[in-house]
């Protein structure tokens, strides 16, 4: 799982939220867009009003997306499946979920909640839109925001992966099979075949003269259709990796470097080797960890003066995994850490080293052995 990056707006329901830089563009986009159409349904409208109101939809609307993505995430969480962050960009929103659902209720129920919580907002925002007011600004923005918080419900229900709908397939199909990995794919090829559609049917658009809105549903389409291949992939190395633990694959020969060992020589050390992580010792006893990155972050002039030992993560502050841990949490939680590399320790002794270079080895073994048992 990757970590969300971008900007931190702050915490809703104690889950963090993000903007990524993409999400400027899009709403300068939908802001531009919004002012024009209510400069022709309203020219009576002042040019500051027209503006006024487009970025006050605009920022309802996220506001919407948000709640979208909420949906998700509470459910999630009445399932104890840790929710880390959400984050809005250019397509709109992305809850991150630490992992995948244990059943196909549980993936039913998350997937529905989006749609479900915009179909509500359309209603709400519909309701306000026919009450009986005086305020055209809000009958407007009201019209817009119902109009567009059903088209996302429905947008979203479209049955290919990893959309909601996507998900809600995947579920049904999960339920009716009781395999996940076979769900997963057959919800990800509906997603391509989506995608597909999507990307040529904006093909088409934008050489019948609908240059924006062909170039924009290509794009959408060729998102989805990237998406749904990594999602499966996620899914594969899953399977692959499922039951393989950290001691199964780590490399039992421990790199170790002593203490006293001067930057510089360290640093020779790495290139005469190639060997980029090392366990710090004092005599026998392990210390620490010295990385290549911890080493280049000394001023290269004080390379000869400094020891390892000045810059290395603590013996009890290091990342660390255990021999019968999972190699897939391992692998989360080196990305979730930004880490290349874990000693393996059991009692207090460090059995062996495991990188994600290894995992990666015991990944493409066990594909290959797959691909020889199948034949």
């Amino acid at each position: 799982m990757q970590r969300a990056s971008g900007i931190r707006l702050g915490r809703v329901l104690g889950i963090p939220i993000y903007l990524h830089a993409s999400w400027f563009i899009i709403f300068a986009l939908i802001v531009f867009t919004l002012q024009s159409q209510f400069r022709e349904l309203h020219p009576n409208w002042t040019p500051a009003q027209h503006w006024i109101l487009g970025i006050a939809t605009a920022l309802l609307f996220f506001g919407s997306v948000v709640f979208h993505e909420l949906s998700h995430s509470m459910v999630a969480k009445h399932y104890h499946i840790p929710v880390r962050s959400i984050t809005l960009f250019v397509f709109g929103g992305l809850a991150q979920i630490d992992s995948e659902p244990t059943s196909a209720k549980q993936e039913f129920n998350i997937a529905i909640a989006g749609p479900l919580s915009s179909f509500v907002l359309a209603a709400g925002f519909y309701a306000i839109s026919v009450a009986p007011l005086s305020n055209q600004l809000v009958v407007a923005t009201s019209q817009w925001l119902a109009g567009t918080n059903a088209v996302l419900a429905v947008f979203n229900l479209v049955p290919g992966f990893p959309l909601d709908g996507g998900r809600v397939l995947r579920a049904l199909v999960w339920g009716a099979t009781k395999d996940f990995q076979r769900a997963t794919q057959i919800a990800a090829r509906s997603g391509q075949a989506i995608a597909y559609l999507m990307i040529f049917f904006g093909i088409w658009q934008f050489m019948s003269g609908n240059r924006t809105g062909g170039l924009w549903l290509a794009f959408i389409g060729w998102f989805l259709l990237t998406a749904a291949q990594e999602s499966y992939a996620q899914v594969a190395i899953r399977s692959t990796l499922a039951g393989v633990n950290a001691g199964d694959i780590m490399t039992r020969d421990i790199p170790t470097v002593g203490r006293e060992v001067s930057v510089q020589d360290y640093v020779h050390e790495v290139l005469r080797t190639g060997i980029r992580c090392h366990v710090v010792v004092a005599g026998e006893e392990p210390v620490g960890l010295i990385t290549l990155h911890a080493a280049r972050q000394v001023p290269r002039e004080e390379w000869t003066s400094m020891s390892v030992q000045a810059v290395m993560v603590p013996l009890d502050k290091i990342q660390w995994a255990r021999p019968v841990e999972p190699v897939l949490g391992v692998l989360e939680r080196m990305q979730q850490q930004d880490v290349n590399q874990m000693p393996v320790i059991d009692e207090g002794h460090i059995l062996g080293m495991i990188a994600r270079d290894t995992i990666l080895k015991a990944l493409q073994t066990r594909i290959r052995a797959n691909s020889l048992a199948e034949q």
